[in-house]
């Protein structure tokens, strides 16, 4: 993501704010060495899921997205997890474009691979929340004004 000041580009999309927690407690979930990788699958879904929860009911403080976006860009792993996040945030799963069932789970590459295949349909106005929750435990949630 390249940023510059709003003030000397104002035809440009905005980002508007954003809301992060961690929930570093779970760091034991998913472990990776030079040999191999780790990872308590359904552990990781439910605290990233609560989490997530956490992070978004913070987010009620300073943004409005319980009002619902235009947009929802999410770090997809699997359709269960893009669903669980749809159905625990009240995320309507149309406005979700799903990149996980051409390319499977890229990790954090998600989230700009998603936004690039969709960016030719957004229309200017239109509020993109970006949602990315990594194992750690760490989550992230971003508003684009386009």
């Amino acid at each position: 993501m390249v940023m510059a000041r709003a003030d000397r580009h104002n035809d440009v999309h905005r980002l508007i704010g954003g809301v992060g927690r961690a929930g570093t407690e779970h760091n034991s979930l998913c472990v990776g060495t030079l040999d191999r990788m780790t990872t308590d699958t359904h552990g990781l879904l439910v605290a990233g899921l609560d989490l997530a929860a956490a992070a978004w009911k913070a987010s009620a403080e300073s943004f409005d997205w319980s009002a619902g976006l235009d947009w929802y860009i999410i770090h997809q792993v699997s359709k269960v997890h893009t669903t669980m996040i749809c159905d625990r945030l009240g995320i309507n799963p149309a406005k979700v474009p799903l990149t996980f069932p051409h390319y499977g789970n890229v990790g954090p590459a998600a989230i700009p691979i998603t936004l690039a295949s969709v960016q030719d349909q957004i229309q200017p106005g239109q509020r993109v929340l970006c949602l990315g929750i990594g194992s750690g435990l760490n989550t992230s949630f971003s508003e684009i004004l386009w």
